[in-house]
């Protein structure tokens, strides 16, 4: 069971706790500091998927040198400014990283795997792409 809990700070900023005692700031916009809680939502969704991403790939016995998610969120322009559509770009590097291996973890994590996406999945489309990016070693 996951529980979280959000604190008041001052004014429009608060602090996020989890379950293992981490914490975020967040905030508006017009505070200037903290994350946007929307926005948070698209870092949820891609430290999700990476996660599992990450153990795919070793499990596959390749060797991944950095992994970075991209995540664009087209939201509703009325409140609540639901998000209707979520497009990730994975960009990848690494040893011996085999495309349709890449392809098969990206979709075991994001249909399988990931608990964020599988929440939002009713009302935002999440399309990926990926990108191997050559080894610089």
């Amino acid at each position: 069971m996951s529980k979280t809990t959000v604190r008041w700070i001052t004014g429009q900023q608060f602090i996020g706790i989890d379950s293992t005692n981490h914490s975020v700031v967040l905030s508006t916009p017009s505070e200037g500091i903290g994350m946007k809680p929307s926005d948070l939502l698209l870092v949820a969704l891609s430290s999700c998927i990476a996660v599992d991403v990450v153990e795919i790939i070793a499990k596959k016995r390749m060797q991944l040198e950095s992994l970075e998610i991209a995540a664009d969120g087209q939201q509703d322009q009325d409140p609540p400014w639901t998000f209707r559509a979520i497009d990730l770009l994975f960009t990848l590097r690494g040893k011996g990283l085999v495309e349709k291996d890449i392809a098969q973890a990206i979709e075991l994590a994001e249909n399988k795997y990931c608990s964020v996406g599988a929440t939002i999945r009713g009302t935002a489309q999440i399309t990926t792409r990926f990108v191997i990016n050559p080894d610089q070693a």
